[in-house]
């Protein structure tokens, strides 16, 4: 029997409500009973015709004739149970509803039992079921009520099980005992029921015969002591979902007798449990560190090493190739050039003096350049070290060279890592720089709170948190795998594109044989044969034979041939050994170019690692991560990674790279400032770019010639003459300005300052006032003579500070010039002060006063001991005679250190004289 029309469109018009808003009617009735054939509970109540009796009011009044009431069931397994918002099952069952509807309706309607007729199905997707509200007549409900349900699960098991979603009938009919609560909320099935008590409690025993008609109960717990206002719940878990879905669906609401209170009743309130709570994974963790923090680090560590660490390969070698920058685009190249660049003004870049003196008319820089394109062009097995004075065109010159050869370049800037103020964003700037990306700064402060944790826990560090090396050298040796990521499909690239152009070659080589001998009249195309046939004379074809040379003049083909350098088809056999000598060698020929051409690839693909202002100064944060850059290049160097150029301003910054290379020598590239001829040629040029021009006069160059050839001053001098200056104010601007620096520099400002100078102003006034004099003065004189005494630390102090450069000579110190050119005609203005000079010369000569005091009061204390020795003697002619030399010796000296004290101490009180004119001044 088919279901009528108006309760299958009632039933579609739920579920799609269910569906699409989770809006689901609420029952008007509900029939409560107890398990067997007990008197029905209900707080509804029923719909009946009058006569009925409300249960509530305890009246069992017989009823005379039957009434037509209402009731609910529940059908399990016809949609799948949900288990989450991840599970796609219930889509699959949404799909076919309808037809499930529809042949559910249809097994039902064959029940007429009581006059049992369906009033609507209302599917309960959540938990795979449906809700099927009915009306039956009956004076007995309880009896009625058992009759439905045993005809329709006989009817259902006649028919092979209630219809499912899978096409497997496995479901059953389940009378509803407690009111129908069709939510919508995200609260999914689990084998775990929790039972709530709106009333005295119920007893184990009770609640177990309540559920066990559902399914296998595993567990039962008694409620626990619970705040005021809260209801008290037992927890049921069975074994199965589907027992724990059928028993929620079915009993919700149902009120029963208390066992505790008679005529009492307690109703049922039931929500399901997860399985897993919150906490139980967190106490364990807690309970069980030694054993969690392992297996933590472990996981943690292969996260990074099999997602993060390919996905930072790829960042940078992304860096190193431009993939992620927007100007390497051709789209972008293409606007610009098209839209946006007629719409702006061309920018005018203001260029340094380090482009013009990379050209051919500094002669200095040719040596460096050879050394520099000779170390790119071979295969790397060290370092190359280049070094030279601030302003001298080492960084132009090398990217100039760089460009030249359309190297790959990553270049590190120590100088900007240097002013990170803490070891994560020192850590964060280098991975900036090299591309190294996602970086993840906080988790090394989080690390180091786990290790405290695991101290107090399990007695000892997890090893999570890293040094400051320790993290640099992560990040350098991902770079590293970066870089050869890169080299290897760069490679790949350029060997794809010489296949290409080989193939073409041939080919267009190929179609210019075949083309000369279609111009003589000998081409045969095989092709024809096919339609032809290979008979001797064919209609359509031409025969079995080739032509050849022989058909043709011979000579003359063969003659153009080699002068086109094209080798033809020798069709003739006799002529074949002749030619096959010539190609032999020009096997021979392809081999070598082939292993040349492979060779040079290997370099072109292989990037270059540029490592700017390799400076030690600061120590700390830049002192590590010295270090570590300085072995990470040697280590790239070393396995042909990638050629690493190292760039400073100062040779003595070579140490911290031979360290790093013990067995290997470092390329050493040194570059000096300019010739007086090329300096003045230089300005000349840059002043006419400029659009200035100047007839230098024989004084004005006398002025140029003071810089030098330094370009950092060379450029100074030229800006300074195009605001408006003259060339000699623009000189002696430069000494000027030097002069405040050098006197800061060397002295400091004041005495505080100069306490933190690794040289004393002694010690600086010394070597100032010799070079001042000389162009040059020698190391180890100025070594051992005071106030230096043998100490070589001030020295490389203040050359590392640039206030003086130690020339070198067969790898020793040899003499001490001028930290820069124009410094020679600063300490001569800084020893022309005489003020200045009178305070320096005042300190200084106290110092040696107090030095050859302490010789004569010495000389003093040995001359007394030296008298009680004298009389102790019994030779005169033996100790006596020792005793008087010694006394002449000392003698002699303190009269050298007395004359010294004396000349001094005038020197000084005309000193002071001089100063006390200018304060009364």
């Amino acid at each position: 029997m088919s279901l009528p029309r108006a309760v299958v469109l009632t039933a579609r018009r739920a579920g799609a409500q269910n569906l699409r808003r989770g809006l689901l009617s609420r029952p008007t009735t509900a029939c409560n009973t107890l398990p067997g054939n007990s008197r029905p509970y209900s707080d509804v109540t029923p719909e009946t015709s009058p006569g009925v009796v409300d249960p509530k009011q305890g009246d069992e009044r017989p009823v005379s004739e039957a009434q037509t009431r209402e009731g609910w069931l529940f059908v399990d397994s016809v949609f799948p149970v949900t288990l989450g918002t991840w599970d796609i099952r219930q889509y699959l069952g949404i799909l076919r509803e309808e037809t499930l509807l529809e042949q559910l309706s249809s097994l039902l309607n064959q029940v007429k039992a009581h006059g049992f007729h369906i009033v609507s199905l209302e599917p309960q997707f959540k938990d795979g079921g449906v809700f099927v509200k009915f009306q039956y007549s009956a004076k007995e409900v309880d009896s009625a009520l058992d009759t439905i349900v045993s005809d329709l699960r006989e009817t259902t098991k006649r028919e092979g099980g209630v219809p499912s979603w899978m096409g497997i009938r496995r479901g059953n009919v389940w009378l509803v005992k407690g009111k129908p609560w069709r939510e919508d909320m995200n609260r999914y099935p689990s084998p775990i029921v929790k039972v709530a008590f709106d009333g005295p409690d119920v007893r184990d025993e009770s609640l177990y015969n309540i559920l066990r008609p559902y399914g296998r109960i595993i567990d039962l717990t008694t409620p626990a002591p619970v705040p005021a206002g809260t209801l008290r719940a037992a927890q049921v878990t069975f074994r199965q979902v589907r027992a724990a879905a059928i028993a929620r669906n079915t009993i919700h609401g149902l009120a029963i007798p208390s066992d505790a209170s008679p005529g009492s009743l307690t109703r049922l309130r039931t929500t399901y449990e997860r399985p897993i709570q919150a906490h139980a994974i967190r106490d364990y963790i807690s309970g069980h560190p030694k054993i969690f923090l392992p297996i933590f680090v472990f996981l943690l560590g292969s996260l990074t090493y099999t997602i993060f660490d390919p996905m930072r390969e790829f960042m940078v070698e992304g860096k190193l190739n431009d993939w992620f920058d927007h100007r390497q685009y051709k789209v972008y190249k293409w606007l610009r050039s098209n839209m946006l660049d007629h719409f702006t003004a061309a920018p005018t870049t203001e260029e340094g003096f380090s482009a013009p003196i990379l050209g051919a008319e500094w002669k200095e820089r040719q040596d460096a350049e050879h050394a520099l394109k000779s170390f790119l062009t071979d295969l790397p097995n060290t370092v190359t070290f280049l070094f030279g004075p601030k302003g001298s065109g080492k960084t132009h010159m090398m990217q100039r060279i760089l460009k030249e050869g359309h190297r790959k370049v990553l270049i590190i800037d120590i100088g900007e890592l240097s002013k990170a103020s803490s070891d994560a964003a020192l850590v964060a700037a280098l991975a900036n720089q090299t591309g190294y990306w996602p970086v993840f700064s906080f988790l090394n402060s989080m690390n180091n709170l786990i290790d405290l944790a695991s101290v107090g826990l399990i007695g000892q560090k997890t090893g999570l948190s890293s040094s400051l090396s320790d993290q640099l050298q992560q990040v350098l040796d991902v770079v590293g795998m970066g870089l050869g990521s890169a080299n290897t499909s760069y490679h790949k690239h350029r060997q794809r594109q010489m296949e290409e152009q080989r193939v073409a070659q041939l080919l267009a080589t190929n179609e210019a044989r075949i083309r000369q001998r279609i111009e003589k009249g000998i081409w045969h195309d095989p092709r024809l044969d096919c339609i032809a046939g290979n008979g001797i004379m064919s209609e359509l074809g031409i025969g079995d034979e080739y032509f050849g040379d022989a058909d043709a003049d011979a000579n003359e083909a063969r003659t153009s041939e080699i002068k086109s350098g094209i080798p033809g088809v020798i069709d003739q056999p006799e002529e074949k050994g002749d030619w096959d000598t010539d190609q032999n060698g020009s096997n021979s020929n392809n081999q070598k170019k082939a292993a040349k051409t492979d060779d040079t690839l290997a370099l072109e693909a292989m990037p270059v690692v540029v490592i700017k202002n390799f400076e030690s100064k600061g120590g700390g944060q830049r002192e590590e991560l010295l270090n570590v850059l300085a072995l990470w290049a040697a280590n790239l160097a070393q396995s042909q990674t990638a050629h690493v150029i190292v760039i400073s301003d100062n040779r003595e910054n070579v140490k911290q790279l031979a360290r790093a290379l013990p067995s290997k020598p470092v390329n050493l590239i040194s570059l000096s400032d300019a010739d007086n001829d090329s300096a003045l040629s230089l300005v000349k040029i840059k002043l006419h770019e400029a659009g200035v021009e100047v007839n230098l006069t024989r004084e004005q160059i006398t002025y140029i010639q003071r810089l030098g050839g330094r370009a950092e001053d060379l450029e100074s001098l030229v800006h300074k003459v195009r605001s408006g200056m003259t060339v000699e104010q623009a000189v002696e601007d430069i000494i000027h300005r030097g002069e405040g620096e050098l006197r800061k520099a060397a002295f400091g400002d004041d005495s505080e300052e100069a306490k933190h100078l690794l040289w004393s102003r002694e010690q600086a006034w010394t070597l100032i006032k010799q070079l001042a004099r000389k162009e040059e003065v020698s190391y180890y004189d100025v070594l051992m003579d005071f106030p230096f005494k043998g100490d070589e630390a001030p020295l490389r102090a203040m050359e590392h500070s640039e206030l003086i450069s130690i020339n070198t000579h067969h790898g020793r110190p040899s003499v001490i010039k001028p930290g820069k050119p124009v410094y020679k005609y600063v300490y001569k203005k800084l020893v022309e002060d005489s003020i200045f000079q009178a305070n320096q010369d005042i300190v200084f000569n106290q110092k040696v006063i107090a030095a050859n005091e302490s010789i004569v009061k010495a000389c003093e204390e040995e001359l007394i001991i030296l008298k009680e020795v004298e009389a102790g003697t019994s030779h005169w002619w033996g100790s006596r005679r020792g005793v008087s030399s010694r006394g002449e010796y000392l003698l002699t000296k303190m009269r050298v250190a007395g004359d010294k004290i004396e000349t001094l101490e005038k020197q000084n009180a005309h000193l002071k004289k001089l100063l006390s004119k200018v304060d009364s001044r």
